[in-house]
């Protein structure tokens, strides 16, 4: 199988990953976030305009984030994230609430914003093969 398809197969079954971000002052943040995803791996989450990692992605938007595990399968990924706005965040918000029908919920809620993550680098490990299945893919 194509090792893109692998990875966004696999991204597809997940809900929930952890976005590491990394402020003005060089402190790493990390946040345990719902996200959604194209077809060309690039990943969707939503936020509070004020919370750290949005004024984070506003001074530096490179961005890693981890998805998985559970399974002993895991991505490591990092892009830069782009606040998304206009038809495009309407269409982006349509896929990420496609897969969490729970987040229309904040929709409205003054402050939330839209970003999407286009991805440069990515790493696959799944640790149940043997030998263990790992490979990278640069963007």
């Amino acid at each position: 199988m194509d090792k893109k398809k692998l990875i966004l197969n696999f991204i597809k079954k997940q809900t929930i990953g952890v976005i590491a971000t990394v402020g003005k002052d060089s402190k790493p943040e990390a946040a345990v976030i719902e996200f959604g995803e194209t077809d060309n791996l690039e990943l969707i989450f939503d936020a509070y305009h004020a919370s750290r990692k949005c004024l984070n992605i506003r001074h530096n938007n490179n961005v890693a984030f981890v998805i998985g595990w559970d399974e002993d399968i895991t991505v490591q990924y990092e892009g830069q994230a782009f606040e998304l706005e206009g038809e495009e965040r309407e269409r982006y918000k349509k896929m990420y609430f496609k897969k969490n029908k729970r987040a229309q919920r904040w929709e409205t809620v003054q402050g939330i914003i839209y970003f999407k993550i286009v991805p440069k680098w990515l790493r696959y490990s799944d640790l149940n093969k043997d030998p263990w299945e790992i490979f990278e893919i640069n963007l």
